[in-house]
């Protein structure tokens, strides 16, 4: 009789819905697969299926990338203003601030030191969901201290991009920002320390035009979108099909443009033995 009644109450009544809680699932933007949250985090969020590298927080991207409790963070006061009171949809400073209230950044780069694999360095992580990752005037004041502080101690630089280019609410100051940021490189390699510049899904406009393409080593992840323009502008343009997998780091790879192509769960270790090999 307990068996009964256990088996009726686990019937569904006909025609109510079942709940599934939201945000358990993930549909894998490459090969279209529905797969369990957890199995993708639990693998540096990479589809296990067909390998695509999810776009990733900067948070997430400096806890694989340094030894634990070794990155320490500087200049995360520096705040962008508005010099020449943009407006188009929105006031530049009002969009500032809806990103600045929904992550916990004063703008889209992360600046520190710490240690990968027991080697120090100094490096600068992007974070694309702040306003796509745009270089501004704080983003390439950041990354000009880094290479000094870099040069004061003796250290390689590691910068991981993930950028849509330059911000165009900051104009010319923006612009600026790409002569600066070499002109800071140049100094760099003068001292004859190492520079490894990541490329991540997706490095375009004005950041692949200055510091990005200027490493010693590049390195991308797979699939990974490197480009000036993007393919659809270029086509339009050119009035010409583009080759299959224009701009992706495998195309990029095949003609000379980038070093190495690093899974990201092999990132680490790479960056390890580069910055060791590397050291003066």
């Amino acid at each position: 009789m307990v068996l009964k009644k256990e088996i009726d109450a686990s019937v569904r009544p006909e025609g109510k819905r079942v709940r599934v809680p939201r945000g358990l699932w993930i549909k894998c933007e490459s090969c279209g697969e529905i797969i369990y949250k957890k199995e993708i985090e639990k693998n540096l969020d990479v589809c296990p299926k067909c390998n695509y590298h999810f776009r990733i927080s900067s948070q997430k991207r400096l806890a694989i990338t340094f030894d634990e409790g070794s990155f320490i963070e500087f200049d995360a006061g520096l705040e962008p203003v508005d010099a020449l009171d943009f407006k188009d949809a929105k006031r530049y400073r009002d969009r500032l601030r809806t990103a600045q209230k929904a992550l916990p950044r004063k703008d889209a780069l992360v600046c520190g030191q710490g240690l990968i694999n027991g080697q120090k360095a100094m490096a600068a992580i992007f974070e694309f969901e702040f306003m796509g990752g745009s270089m501004g005037s704080v983003v390439g004041e950041k990354i000009a201290r880094l290479i000094e502080k870099a040069m004061d101690n003796g250290c390689g630089v590691v910068i991981l991009s993930s950028s849509g280019g330059a911000r165009m609410q900051e104009g010319i100051f923006s612009l600026m920002q790409m002569a600066k940021t070499c002109a800071a490189l140049g100094r760099f390699r003068k001292a004859g320390l190492p520079y490894i510049s990541v490329l991540l899904d997706p490095t375009m406009g004005g950041v692949t035009a200055s510091f990005a393409m200027l490493g010693d080593i590049i390195i991308a992840e797979p699939k990974a979108l490197i480009g000036f323009a993007g393919p659809r502008v270029i086509e339009q343009t050119i009035r010409q099909k583009l080759p299959e997998g224009f701009q992706r780091a495998e195309y990029l790879l095949e003609h000379g443009v980038i070093d190495m192509i690093v899974e990201r769960k092999n990132m680490k270790d790479t960056l390890g033995k580069l910055l060791k090999m590397l050291a003066p």
